[in-house]
């Protein structure tokens, strides 16, 4: 009789809450019609590779243009415009669309909004390995009618960057990056494996999910920081919507573990090369984002 030899299943690691927020609205620097939560409330030692993550929410109710032409450097800018319109004519996001702009050596670009409109847009700072810092800038572009999608019922899921669920984003990253826009119906569940050493948060848009085999709820405007793991085994990340569904929108990120120094609309790795990027702009030696080369502008 032949002996059969059954591997041990390797344990299963699961993501659960760790750290909770609940960011609150405060006015924004674009005047009385802007509101702006700041959803991202931890050191950069533990929030690394997220620099800050910003819910800017604009109700403008004039034809007074707002917000303007400002610099970048040293880092990536990962937005999500969720409602609404913004940017010049040369380079505009709608509602769905998202972006990457990596600022690397520094950039200049427009997010103008020149009349009455109502705006939700999620931006984040991402930090660029201490390699990649001072890159050539480039910007990529995926439109909501081009952004990967999985539906089944009573759940979908949009993947702006990364792999997950089966679907890959075409961006392409300088750090492994996942951005994805989560929608479940009341009382759905799901589970995403996401790789254990990713750093990882949701934040809450809609309704309200529960986390986990403990089902540790999230509420809305709420952001839950996961726990994470050493090494490169991949963690189930298990969601079940509230009574009145849940959307969510998912970031994780491989940690890179480098310091930096910020000031103003810049990163970098000194504060002497801080110094140097504002000399660089104030002298106009950084090139706004519409003259940069095809090359170095992706459309997908």
């Amino acid at each position: 009789m032949e002996t059969q030899l059954i591997a041990k299943p390797e344990t299963v690691l699961k993501r659960t809450l760790s750290v909770v927020h609940t960011p609150p609205a405060q006015p924004g620097f674009l005047g009385p019609d802007h509101t702006a939560r700041a959803v991202i409330q931890t050191d950069f030692l533990q929030s690394d590779p997220f620099i800050l993550l910003m819910d800017d929410v604009l109700d403008k109710k004039s034809d007074e243009p707002v917000g303007g032409p400002h610099p970048h450097a040293g880092f990536e800018t990962v937005s999500l415009l969720l409602e609404g319109e913004i940017g010049d004519a040369a380079h505009q996001m709608q509602a769905g669309d998202f972006q990457i702009m990596t600022a690397g050596s520094g950039i200049v670009h427009s997010e103008t909004t020149e009349k009455k409109a109502k705006m939700r847009l999620l931006q984040m700072w991402l930090n660029l390995p201490k390699k990649d810092r001072w890159t050539s800038p480039r910007v990529q572009d995926l439109p909501l009618a081009h952004v990967p999608t999985v539906s089944r019922e009573g759940l979908t899921i949009r993947l702006y960057s990364g792999s997950l669920a089966g679907i890959t984003s075409p961006i392409q990253n300088y750090v492994p990056l996942i951005v994805a826009d989560i929608h479940l119906q009341p009382g759905i569940s799901t589970t995403q494996q996401l790789p254990g050493a990713y750093n990882a948060f949701l934040y809450v848009l809609e309704g309200s999910v529960a986390i986990g085999d403990d089902q540790a709820a999230l509420q809305l405007n709420q952001v839950g920081w996961l726990n994470r793991f050493a090494g490169n085994a991949t963690s189930d990340l298990h969601l079940t919507a509230g009574e009145s569904g849940g959307w969510v929108v998912l970031y994780a990120a491989l940690p890179q573990n480098d310091p930096i120094v910020s000031h103003g609309p810049f990163i970098a790795d000194t504060a002497e090369e801080i110094r140097e990027l504002y000399r660089v702009f104030r002298h106009g030696k950084m090139n706004h984002v519409s003259t940069l080369p095809e090359a170095q502008r992706l459309l997908y």
